[in-house]
């Protein structure tokens, strides 16, 4: 017996709650990149994983508010929580595996197609490996033509949006990139979606609602959900800004040097780039240094008093 599928029991809601999921985490994941690029050691490794950690989370939360909109009309749908729970690990994993790859390496081709291959296929094994945590008396079928479909979008998406994590920096930009990476993702969910039909058993089918599964995954998704407004919060109020900047971040302390003029001597301090170099202190031509031992000879037009006297 082939199953009634509604991907849209609750009209737009789903679709524009996880539209806007994936885009918040769009957005978290695009500014801790760009933050990351600042540092070089210990506090970029933190910035990335913050920003995968996003990504991912972000994409999960969308994919399982989308789906509380699924139902089949003749079966009750569950949902198996180790499986549900292996997906978004999946996710984060994979995600953090593309960010780190083009954080360290650059935003060459190389890197933006290595990364961004193995970040698509993580998001799409994350939502197929979703899918295999549902439960419901029938059995779940898909069209390999569109399943392969989802998959490239899921890598070309993924690609583009490691591009825009190290090329984006301005406000604005990133805000029309997370759009972007929101309807990428959203779009790939519902496509993937599109490929789905199910064949229920014809002596278990019985008349259900959506309700169980919802009851199901909203518990789950309170989790995720609220790691993302706390790392909105961190990334909204910089560190630095709460600790305070340090000396060689302050426009005073960023004298440029130059040619001839002596440099003081710099300390590093805590959380300073590693390309800052201390310089020893010099003597320039606008400031004569002390003299040292007695002058010796006479200087040019000066006469001893020997050839005074004579």
């Amino acid at each position: 017996m082939q199953g009634t599928v509604d991907g849209f029991s609750y009209g737009l809601v789903t679709p524009v709650a996880a539209f806007l999921m994936a885009c918040l985490g769009g957005a978290l994941g695009l500014r801790c990149t760009t933050r990351s690029l600042r540092h070089r050691d210990t506090f970029k490794a933190g910035w990335l994983a913050l920003g995968a950690t996003s990504i991912g989370t972000g994409i999960w939360t969308m994919h399982f508010i989308a789906m509380m909109g699924f139902s089949v009309r003749q079966a009750p749908i569950n949902y198996d929580r180790p499986i549900t729970f292996a997906s978004l690990g999946v996710a984060v994993l994979m995600v953090g595996i593309g960010i780190f790859i083009v954080g360290y390496r650059g935003a060459t081709a190389l890197t933006l197609v290595t990364g961004g291959t193995i970040t698509g296929l993580g998001v799409a094994t994350m939502h197929y490996l979703g899918m295999a945590g549902m439960r419901l008396q029938g059995r779940i079928e898909y069209d390999t033509l569109t399943v392969a479909l989802s998959v490239v979008i899921a890598v070309v998406a993924a690609t583009a949006a490691l591009w825009a994590a190290v090329s984006v920096h301005g406000f604005l930009a990133s805000l029309g990139a997370s759009l972007v990476m929101g309807v990428a993702v959203s779009g790939m969910h519902y496509t993937a979606m599109a490929a789905v039909s199910v064949h229920l058993h014809g002596a278990e089918a019985r008349t259900g609602t959506g309700d169980t599964a919802t009851s199901l995954l909203l518990p789950m998704l309170i989790g995720p959900a609220v790691f993302l407004i706390l790392a909105a919060v961190v990334v909204m109020f910089d560190p630095l800004l709460v600790m305070g900047d340090p000396d060689w971040q302050r426009p005073a302390a960023r004298t440029p040097h130059r040619p001839g003029v002596p440099a003081p001597r710099h300390v590093p301090s805590y959380g300073e780039p590693a390309n800052w170099s201390a310089r020893p202190a010099g003597r320039g031509p606008g400031r004569p240094g002390p003299r040292r031992g007695p002058r010796r000879g006479p200087r040019k037009g000066e006469h001893t008093t020997e050839q005074q006297k004579t």
